[in-house]
């Protein structure tokens, strides 16, 4: 098996096993699911935490893909808001042991790719082309909406209807672009004092 391919086949099976066991798989465990020796993960990831974050790595990308196909399929910038919104939960719900892993602990990226970076421009281009401007706060708004929707669907706090999911995103999608730039005001001395 070439290196290249044998990595592949690694984080592959540790996607499997996530799902079926959590973070608690090991190297050993993973090389065992690949078919491989149980040294043979060591030539492509230095530990545990080396091989989570490629794992992590691969979930980013995939939810980079989900948003950029849902976003492809907006109708209108906002419909397309909506749709990103959307699919970001599907991915939390459709694979919520990865979800939780992308999300536990920053130190888990690679160093070799920033995948969750590639994630998270493709909603801040689209907040951008709503609201008119790049306002960070406003893409921030956005994502922090859009996860913790996820998260709160993913502990059952929310109710399981799609459309409702669908009525809360599309309220903040729709009142975003009538959100003022208020960093001027905020920049002014006020004129008392």
């Amino acid at each position: 098996m070439q290196e290249a391919g044998l990595r592949a086949v690694l984080i592959a099976a540790a996607l499997v096993l996530l799902e079926k066991d959590g973070t608690d798989l090991s190297l050993r465990s993973v090389a065992r699911a690949a078919g491989v020796s149980a040294m043979a993960p060591y030539r492509h990831f230095a530990d545990k935490a080396a091989l989570l974050g490629a794992v992590a790595d691969s979930g980013f990308a995939d939810l980079r893909d989900r948003l950029r196909t849902a976003d492809a399929g907006g109708k209108t910038p906002v419909a397309a808001l909506i749709a990103q919104g959307m699919a970001y939960i599907d991915m939390a719900l459709d694979r919520p042991a990865l979800f939780r892993l992308m999300f536990a602990d920053a130190r888990l990226a690679t160093p070799d790719a920033d995948c969750s970076t590639a994630a998270y421009a493709v909603l801040a281009a689209r907040v951008a082309a709503i609201t008119g401007d790049d306002r960070p706060h406003a893409a921030i708004a956005a994502w922090g909406i859009v996860h913790g929707l996820a998260m709160l669907s993913l502990a059952a706090r929310l109710p399981s209807d799609r459309e409702e999911r669908e009525r809360v995103l599309t309220l903040f999608a729709t009142g975003l672009h009538r959100v003022p730039d208020r960093t001027a005001d905020v920049d002014r001395p006020s004129p008392t004092g």
